[in-house]
């Protein structure tokens, strides 16, 4: 038996926040507008989600994940290495500094909300 899920991501303290919820299928527009009734502690509202398929045999005491999606964001840009080195902002020295040392071309980060930054997976799709 599978059912499928759409896993939320929000910023966190030191992690994203996550909420996951069943869907019927893995339907963006319908998961995008589902993000707007979710919100996290201190206000934080979701930045990303993904899709999620998990199964479970007659035998299995839990279901496992059996399929993911990419990553999907919303109120997100791409930012890349060279536009945030052009912004000369200080507060950039230790993003610019793993971006380089990591080899990440593009990072993304949020437009609204609480700021939550990090690196964009080329199967990553910015909605």
């Amino acid at each position: 038996m599978e059912k499928n899920f759409v896993q939320f991501f929000s910023p966190g303290s030191f992690v994203a926040e996550t909420t996951t919820k069943p869907i019927d299928e893995w339907d963006v527009k319908l998961a995008t507008e589902m993000a707007k009734e979710i919100e996290e502690r201190y206000g934080a509202t979701p930045y990303a989600f993904m899709f999620l398929t998990k199964a479970r045999g007659e035998d299995d005491l839990d279901s496992k994940v059996v399929r993911t999606s990419c990553t999907y964001y919303i109120n997100c840009k791409v930012l890349t290495y060279e536009q945030l080195k052009e912004e000369n902002n200080p507060d950039n020295s230790i993003l610019l500094s793993n971006m380089r040392i990591n080899k990440w071309d593009r990072v993304v980060t949020t437009t609204s909300g609480w700021k939550w930054t990090q690196p964009l997976n080329k199967e990553d799709v910015v909605l």
